[in-house]
């Protein structure tokens, strides 16, 4: 980082989206701040300012410039930080790289959510429509170690957080990843190994343990 950089993360905990972010600065080596933001009661001035169309996390803070969503912000700092690059150098492994994490942002958390934010037959409707979104990236990653090939990088980045967010959908869903995508199941234990990933994601029965009290407020429970 040159002299004079500051970087800010404002960040949520359980956000995987704010995962992302942390995940790229740290496989990139790039010391930054995480301002933890209180997302379900009165949000900081700074997030007001920093992003007042969405007024949400991630907001990344390169010098007091706010950039804003989580899939353009991995590829600034890919950018900025170009040792150690997570987008590959071929243009067209680019553009895969980058439909694979617009379909993830679109897909994942979304067929997620109608599992934990529901009960009944809608539960029942997210739940399979979720394990086909799983499926669709295992077949992406074939027989692959990372999503890119042999090394970790931008698409493993965009994907791996949502991985502390899978126990509460087993849980709430009644079924195991590894039943239905063995393969993907291997990738996300593979990837859980790396240090930029340990260091940031939070625990799965923490977050587990953040929906139920989620459901609770939306009277779900």
């Amino acid at each position: 980082m040159s002299k004079g950089d500051n970087v800010v993360v404002l960040d949520f905990w359980a956000s995987p989206f704010c995962g992302r972010v942390k995940t790229a600065l740290e496989e990139k080596g790039v010391n930054y701040v995480s301002n933890e933001e209180d997302i379900i009661g009165k949000k900081s001035e700074l997030l007001l300012k920093s992003n007042p169309i969405h007024q949400k996390v991630p907001v990344f803070l390169h010098n007091d410039k706010p950039v804003l969503e989580s899939a353009i912000i991995v590829s600034y700092i890919d950018e900025v930080w170009p040792s150690n690059p997570l987008l590959p150098a071929n243009a067209y492994d680019r553009a895969q790289a980058r439909f694979l994490a617009d379909f993830i942002d679109k897909k994942v958390f979304e067929t997620g959510r109608s599992i934990w934010a529901s009960n009944g037959e809608e539960r029942e409707v997210g739940t399979r429509d979720f394990l086909e979104v799983i499926k669709h990236l295992e077949e992406a990653l074939g027989e692959k170690d990372y999503f890119g090939g042999d090394a970790f990088g931008f698409v493993d980045i965009i994907a791996i957080p949502h991985s502390a967010w899978f126990l509460a959908y087993e849980k709430l869903g009644g079924f195991k990843i590894e039943d239905h995508s063995p393969k993907f199941s291997a990738w996300i234990k593979r990837s859980l190994e790396r240090e930029s990933v340990k260091k940031v994601l939070p625990d799965p029965e923490k977050v587990y343990q953040f929906v139920l009290h989620f459901r609770k407020m939306l009277e779900l429970e």
